[in-house]
């Protein structure tokens, strides 16, 4: 009888400790100014990491980001969320709209993100809409107050 009921609080602290995110991992597309992949993984109820393979100027940047999630509106599986990480990204000069022609650019920075998202109850797609702006201090030094996107993303 105490396995039993061992065993029924330990699946009933599953259910619950799974129940305080709407989903685990979700895979997919962001669309903005930089086009690419997401990738997005909760690490704890609240926490998440995301990374981000995004190409833009005919070169690529990869973003890793760590951000916190909170209900937004009192709406059921709406979040609202922000986080801090970096990037690391190469370009052609002759691409940009900043660079010299000729010229080819490291870049390494940091980023803020602030979003909103929604995971569907009825299908596992996430919808979100966020503002990443980033500052690169190797390579160009420059803020880039340009990153908006809209992601939707399969969820597991």
């Amino acid at each position: 009888m105490k396995k039993l009921l061992l065993t029924l609080a330990l699946a009933i602290c599953i259910v619950t400790i799974s129940a305080a995110q709407d989903y685990n991992t979700g895979i997919g597309f962001r669309g903005g100014p930089f086009l690419g992949l997401t990738v997005k993984h909760f690490v704890g109820t609240r926490s998440a990491l995301e990374g981000l393979l995004c190409t833009r100027w005919q070169g690529f940047e990869v973003t890793g980001l760590y951000e916190i999630h909170n209900p937004a509106f009192d709406v059921n599986r709406l979040k609202w969320y922000y986080g801090v990480g970096g990037h690391l990204g190469f370009y052609n000069g002759d691409n940009t709209t900043w660079g010299d022609v000729g010229n080819t650019y490291t870049v390494v920075g940091v980023d803020g993100i602030i979003g909103l998202e929604y995971s569907f109850d009825e299908i596992p797609i996430n919808l979100s809409l966020d503002w990443k702006p980033s500052f690169s201090f190797v390579g160009y030094s420059h803020f880039f107050p340009d990153g908006a996107a809209f992601s939707i993303r399969y969820i597991f």
